[in-house]
């Protein structure tokens, strides 16, 4: 029987490996779990408990890469939106939304910031279950 298909990974080009890493360790709870060392580039693997991971690439090559503000957002469920904006805004970085209840997405809290990178990190936070 053939396994489903499914995305494992995405990866995204940083300016500084190390200080993306702890970004994304530090502040967004991730851990690495593996690393490479290819001809072109040096990657880190990062994830939360073993789920769908984010790839930290760094070009080694020489080649002119962009690594600012690229039109990315890496999408997070929480559980306290309003910790984690804070979380990122205390590294310095850009807080584009404020954590508040979004109508369309059933109430969840959906905050917006950005890595050292500027790449969005989008964070939802699903509404408590209403008791019945």
């Amino acid at each position: 029987m053939k396994s489903p298909d499914f995305l494992t990974a995405v990866g995204i080009g940083v300016s500084n490996l190390e200080r993306s890493a702890d970004f994304y360790s530090r502040v967004l709870g991730m851990k690495a779990v593996q690393t490479f060392k290819l001809d072109h580039m040096d990657e880190i693997v990062m994830s939360h408990e073993g789920r769908n991971a984010v790839v930290l690439m760094h070009w080694t090559d020489g080649s002119a890469r962009s690594y600012r503000d690229n039109p990315i957002k890496l999408v997070f469920y929480v559980t306290d939106s309003k910790a984690m904006i804070e979380r990122i805004r205390a590294e310095g970085l850009e807080i584009t939304t404020e954590p508040s209840p979004l109508a369309s997405m059933g109430g969840a809290i959906i905050g917006l910031g950005k890595d050292p990178d500027g790449y969005v990190i989008e964070l939802i936070q699903l509404p408590a279950k209403v008791a019945a």
